[in-house]
């Protein structure tokens, strides 16, 4: 499998982007992008949490009503949710309705609120790896988990917040740009 497609613009980018539109603006304008700020990490952790199982175009595309439903991911106001917003939630067909997770964002909220400004910004990017230098130069060279994400993920976990693998927190550290991993070759590189 090739590790880089040629969009219609003529740009090379990381192959996993596709044809599809939306996939290709996220690639080009966020993924890869260093992310800061307790509510965007705390939407990123919440987002990445509900794409456990599913691909991350199905996140892409609920991602607006998510954040309409959620309160624009606001963990002041998402800690606030009661049985009825999880009821709420579970009955709109415009997100993942999955009782687990949405409980899950739901408590990382309420953690969230407990910690003071910008201490979930300095947690998250206090794991984030020194830049190697090396760039992959495929799909293979791109690792699914890492020390980085296992320790951010056991400390996360420890904290009390659920749905934070270690994969799903390398999965938030390449959106997040925490990590690179953008292929060789790929515009954004």
């Amino acid at each position: 499998m090739t590790s880089l497609i040629t969009g219609p613009d003529g740009r090379a980018r990381c192959a996993w982007v596709g044809d599809d539109p939306e996939y290709r603006l996220y690639h080009d304008d966020e993924w890869g992008t260093p992310l800061h700020g307790d509510r965007a990490l705390f939407e990123k952790m919440s987002l990445e949490g509900f794409q456990a199982g599913l691909s991350w175009i199905t996140i892409l595309r609920k991602r607006p009503r998510f954040r309409e439903v959620f309160a624009g991911f606001v963990p002041e106001l998402v800690a606030r949710f009661d049985e009825a917003d999880v009821e709420r939630l579970m009955s709109d067909a415009g997100i993942i309705r999955n009782r687990a997770k949405i409980e899950a964002t739901i408590g990382n909220a309420r953690i969230v609120r407990t910690m003071g400004e910008g201490e979930l910004d300095a947690l998250m990017w206090s794991f984030a790896p020194p830049a190697s230098g090396i760039r992959p130069t495929s799909f293979a060279d791109v690792p699914a988990v890492t020390a980085e994400s296992t320790a951010l993920s056991k400390e996360l976990r420890r904290r009390g917040f659920r749905f934070v693998g270690a994969t799903t927190m390398y999965a938030l550290m390449q959106s997040a740009g925490m990590v690179d991993d953008h292929i060789e070759g790929c515009w954004r590189a």
